[in-house]
Order: structure tokens, then sequence, then C-alpha cells
């Protein structure tokens, strides 16, 4: 997804969860190479698309 895939998403979590406080710790929690799945379980979780959420978490 990113590069530095773990280092940007460590700079976007605060982020996600103050525009969707529903979102937990866990959700944001993902495993190094796991990064897809775990913007899919956000789609999933919010009813958006990957492209939707990846617009999401690049305009944060």
């Amino acid at each position: 997804m990113y590069d530095n895939a773990i280092g940007y998403w460590n700079g976007k979590k605060g982020k996600i969860k103050q525009k969707f406080p529903f979102i937990t710790n866990e959700d944001l929690n993902f495993p190094e190479g796991k990064e897809k799945e775990m913007v899919e379980m956000l789609g999933y979780k919010l009813g958006k698309t990957i492209e939707e959420m990846r617009t999401i978490i690049a305009s944060l």
C-alpha cells in the first residue's frame, strides 16, 4: 500500500478515530503485510469501498 505503511499508518490512526469515533484500537491494528485486509475490514465496517477508504485515509 505504502513504502512505510506502519509509520504512515501510525500517523493516521488518531485522525481516523476522530473522524469515526466508533472505530476501535483493535480495528486499527494490523500485522505487517496485512494492510489490504485491514483497509477492506474498515471499509466493510464503514460501508465504503476499498478505493473510498484509500481516499479517506489519504485525505486525513
